[in-house]
């Protein structure tokens, strides 16, 4: 039985799927849970946004990621209160969300992650890539996936 899951989540309603699982889970279980989200990282401006003065400094840029991750992640943090499981956020400004799903859970000493796919099949799946799938190859944490 797991313990200590994590739930990655990007607000979307694919990703509420997990985040319901993960909930229902962690309250038959008595297991904890990680919501975590990842942003993209910072973007270096042009010279010609700097120019321009339409360059965000990297400070602005923070902000703004972690009032983004607060509004994800604190919709979920309401409904584990509400279901009174333990649980903990967490966020990371990240171009390879997979990868940092993984070290999150490593980092935190999950023993599980419940996401979400979109399902996406051949040109989709192309053009938008799959983290779910990555986190499935990258990773030896049990993954439950939900579609």
């Amino acid at each position: 039985m797991y313990r200590h899951i994590l739930v990655p989540t990007d607000g979307s309603e694919t990703a509420e799927k997990a985040v319901t699982a993960g909930i229902d889970y962690a309250q038959e279980a008595g297991a904890r849970v990680l919501f975590f989200t990842a942003l993209p990282e910072y973007r270096v401006p042009s010279e010609a946004e700097l120019m321009a003065k339409h360059a965000l400094p990297l400070r602005e840029y923070e902000r703004q990621s972690r009032e983004a991750a607060s509004a994800i992640l604190d919709k979920v943090a309401s409904r584990a209160r509400q279901a009174n499981i333990p649980f903990e956020t967490e966020y990371a400004l990240s171009d390879r969300p997979a990868a940092a799903i993984v070290d999150a859970a490593r980092k935190h000493g999950c023993d599980a992650i419940f996401m979400a796919t979109h399902g996406r099949t051949g040109w989709s799946a192309l053009l938008h890539g799959s983290e779910t799938h990555d986190v499935l190859v990258g990773s030896d944490i049990p993954t439950l996936v939900y579609r």
